[in-house]
């Protein structure tokens, strides 16, 4: 491959072969990441230069993915190095990589941002990276009640839901949106206020039960009975959500639902925090793409 750059003897980092992508899906599922199912491949689809790869004598050791969104924001994830190579330099090598291609692949001034463990905190800030707040994921088993008004998505045409979404993300996604909201097996639903659009949610199947996200809503009632119907759709099956801390209420409902917290990322931005309500994100999307 010519963009191929050494990072160690034997080692060299660059593009992700379409190949290789099964094998750090793998990974993620091994760390218990419990990705989407369609996650990654409509992740690829959108922008497979976001794949980067670091290969030992031709095989995949080490990748993470580096997504650009129109230019305007970037998002590090699927951050993994092979278990018998951890500690050997290996990752260190490979962000620093990343985060320097991503920032080539933006436009200038633009932000990046990740969800990182939070012991890995103190390098990421290293990094130029500085602590936003907390997203804390919650699970248990789906229980909920259908509520009448909500409408499918597809009744919803596209531009409506994205120029939603847009008031809520850091940048426009359009096209990574339009796959993620029609991937096989998923259940979403919208909410109208005197033909507004005012809250929208989806459930994907993951490698175990299912995820909510995006899951954003203008007011908590809202939320909740969107909630609520999601669960129903999927009664009686393990699901998770994400919540970023900062939006109590969200949190509140997850737990009166009957989740309970489970694991976290500290989300961290390079190059300033993008403005966002975060009072109304009520379930990120994906831990690995923002």
């Amino acid at each position: 491959m010519n963009d191929e750059h050494e990072i160690g003897p034997g080692r060299l980092v660059g593009a992700m072969r379409a190949d290789e992508v099964a094998t750090l899906i793998e990974w993620a599922a091994q760390e218990s990441w419990n990705p989407g199912i369609a996650d990654v491949g409509i992740a690829w689809s959108v922008d497979p230069a976001a794949f980067i790869a670091v290969r030992e004598r031709g095989e995949l050791v080490a990748g993470g993915t580096i997504l650009s969104y129109d230019r305007a924001f970037g998002f590090m994830g699927l951050f993994i190095v092979r278990q018998d190579l951890r500690g050997a330099g290996v990752g260190t090598s490979l962000w620093q990589y990343r985060r320097d291609r991503l920032i080539g692949r933006l436009a200038p001034g633009a932000s990046i941002g990740m969800d990182g463990v939070f012991g890995m905190v103190p390098f990421y800030e290293r990094g130029g990276f500085v602590l936003a707040h907390r997203d804390l994921r919650l699970e248990g088993t789906a229980h909920g009640a259908r509520d009448p008004s909500v409408v499918t998505l597809g009744a919803v045409g596209f531009p409506v839901i994205d120029s939603f979404d847009q008031r809520h993300v850091a940048a426009p996604r359009s096209e990574f949106l339009r796959r993620w909201l029609e991937q096989p097996g998923a259940h979403g639903g919208a909410l109208f206020e005197d033909g507004r659009l005012v809250a929208y949610g989806m459930v994907r199947p993951c490698r175990v039960g299912y995820r909510f996200g995006p899951f954003l809503a203008e007011r908590a009632d809202l939320a909740e009975r969107l909630m609520g119907h999601l669960l129903a759709a999927i009664e009686g099956e393990q699901v998770q959500i994400d919540v970023p801390e900062p939006n109590e209420a969200g949190l509140g409902l997850a737990r009166e639902s009957g989740l309970v917290e489970s694991f976290g990322c500290a989300r961290m931005y390079l190059g300033g925090e993008p403005d966002i309500p975060l009072n109304r994100v009520f379930g990120v999307t994906s831990f690995e793409f923002g």
